[in-house]
């Protein structure tokens, strides 16, 4: 079934982030509370996608999420009928009273009718309005909208080169940098709370990078490394739902990468971890 062109335009903006990320279905499963099937019905259009699911992989991605989540609310008001029925419902206050009430002419035709279509154009209009105008704001770079088609082709999977290497990555993100795409886990760890952590390295980047999940809010973790140290704090309930990363360091072969986890119980110890760089 083709999904309502609000919902497909959503669904191609989606599909144009996540290729970004240059993850698969089983990856976003991996680094978001939601699961393999339903990653592939939101980004097929099949379903509207919760309004946590767009944040969850904007963030991913790096991307702001003000153009995603416009699209969203437009896709959720034309699904919902709110855009459209409302305005048209509601009794217009240049009808008289009397006028509303009184019974239909003789030749059956309603005296109302024009009215109430003049009203219901307008409220369409005003949603493709809305739809335009949205899309013009927030969009920031025309050239990378894509097709439908284009989006779903095989090239779409293709990892595309790192935006950094070495030195010019440290403190930043490694998903905006796409030094994300396939990195070697250097060693895991399992908290007294049970929060999970990982040390990761990127070859093609040479840079390292912690992360952290089933956490809670107020967690931090820290990476030490040679340079200053980088860290992340979970601050709101989807943090704590998906993954966080810190800031990328700059590592080679044989560097000793170290992380401390600081738990939001002040009274909870904290607890550190160490892996080197193969």
């Amino acid at each position: 079934m083709t999904p309502p062109p609000e919902r497909a335009e959503l669904a191609a903006a989606l599909r144009e982030v996540r290729r970004r990320t240059s993850l698969s279905l089983t990856g976003l499963e991996e680094r978001t509370p939601f699961s393999k099937s339903s990653w592939g019905r939101y980004l097929k259009g099949d379903t509207l996608p919760p309004r946590d699911a767009v944040r969850a992989l904007c963030r991913l991605a790096g991307e702001p999420d003000g153009r995603c989540l416009a699209l969203w609310e437009i896709a959720e008001a034309a699904g919902s009928g709110r855009a459209a029925h409302a305005p048209a419902d509601a009794p217009s206050r240049a009808e008289p009273e009397q006028e509303a009430s009184a019974p239909p002419p003789p030749d059956g035709t309603n005296r109302n009718r024009p009215l109430r279509v003049a009203v219901a154009v307008a409220a369409v209009l005003a949603v493709l309005v809305s739809a335009v105008t949205a899309t013009l704001l927030l969009t920031d770079d025309g050239a990378r909208e894509k097709s439908v088609a284009a989006s779903a082709s095989p090239e779409a999977t293709v990892v595309p080169p790192p935006r950094c290497r070495g030195a010019s990555c440290a403190g930043r993100d490694p998903f905006n940098m796409l030094c994300g795409a396939r990195p070697d886990t250097l060693t895991t760890y399992r908290t007294a709370a049970g929060a999970r952590l990982e040390l990761r390295h990127s070859p093609r980047c040479g840079t390292s990078w912690a992360r952290m999940w089933a956490t809670e809010i107020g967690d931090r973790i820290e990476l030490v490394a040679p340079g200053p140290p980088r860290s992340v704090e979970v601050t709101d309930a989807l943090d704590a739902r998906a993954y966080l990363y810190t800031p990328m360091t700059e590592t080679a072969p044989g560097t000793v990468v170290r992380a401390c986890f600081h738990p939001a119980d002040a009274k909870a110890d904290r607890e550190c971890f160490a892996a080197t760089v193969r």
